[in-house]
């Protein structure tokens, strides 16, 4: 039996996940992307399902904390969609999330860091790569970790 407090910290894919599962992790990321942040977006983008796409997360008491996804690009791997609920931000949920990611495969991992999140990024050993990019008003920057 799991305690009131226990941090539950899983990784899967698509058809690995229950309903509520996936549910949970697309509110959460529809939450922070797009009400929070007000990009109106189609967050069911079809990469979701794909079979080398890993979905991570971290859930406490049954509520989503935070997620990410790792999508299988060829010759990389790409993190995105991290997201973190508000109620349990500066807590460390999403480098811990992160640290895992890493360790699941050798990589090279690209991403598309928010402008204002590249330094946080790089205590992860990823670097620029490339030019500055608006996405959805945000601005971003492409970075890579070998």
């Amino acid at each position: 039996m799991r305690g009131a407090n226990e941090m539950v910290v899983r990784a899967a894919t698509f058809n690995e996940l229950t309903t509520t599962e996936f549910h949970d992790l697309v509110k959460l990321r529809i939450d922070v992307f797009v009400v929070e942040q007000e990009c109106a977006y189609p967050e069911l983008d079809g990469r979701d399902t794909e079979p080398g796409t890993r979905h991570l997360w971290i859930a406490m008491r049954g509520e989503m904390v935070a997620t990410l996804r790792i999508l299988d690009d060829g010759d990389e791997l790409r993190i995105g969609r991290v997201a973190t609920g508000k109620n349990f931000r500066h807590k460390g949920h999403a480098a811990n999330l992160m640290r895992y990611a890493l360790t699941l495969a050798p990589g090279p991992f690209v991403l598309d860091a928010q402008s204002h999140l590249s330094q946080w990024y790089e205590q992860f050993g990823f670097i620029r790569d490339g030019h500055d990019f608006l996405e959805d008003g945000i601005p971003h920057i492409p970075m890579r970790r070998e």
